[in-house]
């Protein structure tokens, strides 16, 4: 018979699986709902939406499914560079995050028709705290991250071009350059390529950061991956 430590770790472990899973999988979908707020709000996006959005004004598909298109591609790329970095997150946020914008941003339009600045500020706020938030709960679950975060963990660990904080600037000026040009390109007008960054991707840029740090360490790690 197994001994009652070992019984207890084992059940301990199947607990914390339990709990990285719960964790992993409500951060993703928060993702997704904080997304559709962002574009709602129209004061900007993080980068890869911004190239998404980008994407989105010259292929005609509806903007769930080209995220899963999109992210289906990165996927293969991201499985062939480095396989560790794929996970039950990154099948998620390939799979729901860009439906989930979606449907609250079709929702939000409805309810708030005339997009009057109140609400879009609102939207705005409640993105950056929920994005911030989304992530707190999901990275530190260490159950695979989005194909958009493990290019920069493969430029950073795996052919060492600088660190992964300066690699993810890289990528993320990428993103924004091509959903500006596509915006351009396809004859929007200035005000959709200022939608699609503005303020937002600016405090996205600078406080998503301390925020998803002060989210894990407060909420995550306190209450959920106490150790």
């Amino acid at each position: 018979m197994e001994s009652r430590k070992k019984l207890r770790n084992k059940y301990y472990n199947i607990e914390l699986l339990k709990t990285r899973i719960a964790l992993c999988v409500i951060g993703v979908c928060l993702c997704g709902i904080a997304v559709g707020f962002f574009r709602y709000a129209a004061f900007g996006v993080d980068p890869f939406t911004s190239f998404m959005s980008g994407l989105d004004v010259v292929v005609p598909i509806d903007y769930g499914t080209l995220y899963v298109f999109v992210n289906a591609v990165l996927l293969i790329i991201v499985i062939f560079l480095d396989r560790k970095l794929v996970g039950l997150g990154t099948v998620v946020n390939l799979f729901l995050v860009g439906y989930l914008a979606e449907f609250v941003n079709n929702g939000l339009a409805k309810v708030f028709p005339s997009g009057s600045i109140g609400p879009r500020i609102i939207c705005l706020i409640i993105g950056v705290l929920m994005l911030s938030f989304s992530a707190a709960l999901y990275m530190p679950a260490d159950m695979g991250v989005s194909t958009y975060d493990a290019i920069a963990m493969v430029m950073a660990d795996k052919w060492h071009i600088l660190q992964f904080k300066y690699d993810r600037i890289i990528t993320d000026f990428v993103c924004v350059a091509l959903g500006v040009t596509l915006y351009y390109f396809s004859g929007q007008p200035i005000k959709s390529v200022l939608a699609v960054v503005n303020i937002g991707t600016i405090i996205t840029a600078f406080f998503m950061g301390p925020l998803i740090d002060i989210f894990t360490k407060n909420f995550t790690k306190r209450f959920f991956l106490k150790g």
